[in-house]
């Protein structure tokens, strides 16, 4: 048996380990220098989209012996609309670091791999396929998935971000929900240290504004975050991204080529986190080539949450500032603590209550 692994992401990386504690040796392919060759940023494990999992990182390592090293724990969570704060004390989830940092998913993952990665790659997806016995497609988008016929794109997003320097709680994370910043999207707020932050907007293609626009909204942002932390941010190391295209394959594996990560429809749409989900793609990969059970059984329910999460972003993309301000006011005290602290799946919920209106549209 010989398989090939094409990308040295979070699920190309996963599906690797994975295959090599089961005797498998893969050749693993990537077109970039080093593992985590990007920009830095924050990304976050939410809890109240991964139940009925609440601790992601015990999960991970109790059930595959898997272990992340998070930023920090999320002990405070606090939303920001046009007009109203909401601040929400639970334990919520974990801050990560993706990228070019010692201490990213990526390059935590390449410590526990045993085998060499191939970089500077540009072997072809049809050369693989002749060479190897299982192909595991994980480049980090929908390229292949796409040209392979296999992908439904759901909407593209653009996001503006930078890292930010102040002093923070390193266990403080801050979501804005207001259009006037981020139209039919969010921004956030994810501390990477006690000296520096991750500020992001993001907002669907479909209103893009001009670059003046953009320039206005993220001025608009840092001056709210600015406001909030009660400080001046200094801002550092720019990034943007347009076009990002976010969807679901339609066959999670044609014949032995198996779509991993952002090359299944990894991404959530509601917030647009899927560290976790692609995580569990290339450890179910792996298990299927290792006759453990079939991937399309294994990811079943991530094309589930998936759906779900989808309904709920449609579902935020029809609110205008009023109704922010009004679900932001629910959230504050008590009611935004039980909602965040239930067992209950929110995102199935929400999107089970908003799928009628959703279909409307």
């Amino acid at each position: 048996m010989k398989v090939a692994i094409m990308g040295a992401g979070l699920s190309g990386l996963s599906c690797a380990i994975m295959l090599e504690r089961n005797g498998i040796t893969p050749t693993i392919f990537e077109k970039r220098s080093r593992t985590g060759d990007r920009f830095v940023n924050g990304e976050a494990f939410m809890s109240f989209l991964t139940k009925p999992i609440d601790d992601v990182v015990r999960y991970l390592a109790e059930e595959f012996q898997l272990y992340i090293q998070p930023v920090s724990p999320i002990n405070r969570l606090s939303f920001h609309s046009e007009n109203e704060n909401a601040i929400i004390d639970a334990q919520t989830g974990f801050i990560n670091i993706r990228g070019r940092h010692r201490l990213s998913l990526e390059n935590q993952l390449t410590d526990q791999l045993q085998t060499d990665i191939q970089f500077h790659a540009s072997k072809s997806y049809e050369s693989m396929l002749r060479e190897y016995t299982h192909v595991i497609l994980a480049p980090g988008d929908a390229s292949y998935a796409e040209k392979l016929r296999n992908f439904t794109e759901k909407l593209s997003v653009s996001l503006k971000g930078a890292i930010v320097e102040g002093e923070f709680d390193n266990d403080h994370v801050r979501v804005w929900l207001n259009n006037d910043i981020a139209p039919n999207g969010y921004a956030y707020l994810l501390p990477l240290s006690s000296s520096k932050a991750n500020l992001v907007m993001a907002y669907p293609d479909a209103v893009s504004a001009s670059k003046e626009q953009t320039e206005k909204q993220w001025a608009l942002l840092l001056n709210s975050a600015c406001a909030q932390v009660n400080q001046h941010l200094h801002v550092t190391d720019q990034f943007q991204i347009t076009n990002y295209k976010i969807g679901l394959c339609h066959a999670p594996r044609i014949g032995n080529t198996f779509f991993t990560g952002n090359c299944f429809g990894a991404i959530m749409p509601f917030l647009g986190f899927g560290q976790f989900e692609s995580i569990l793609t290339g450890i179910y990969a792996a298990y299927d080539i290792c006759g453990y059970g079939k991937y399309e059984d294994y990811t079943r329910p991530l094309r589930k949450s998936f759906h779900d999460s989808f309904i709920l972003r449609r579902g935020m993309e029809t609110l205008n500032n009023d109704a922010f301000n009004f679900i932001v006011k629910q959230l504050d005290g008590r009611i935004g603590e039980r909602l965040f602290s239930t067992d209950r799946n929110i995102v199935r919920a929400g999107s089970f209550l908003l799928r009628p209106f959703v279909w409307m549209k």
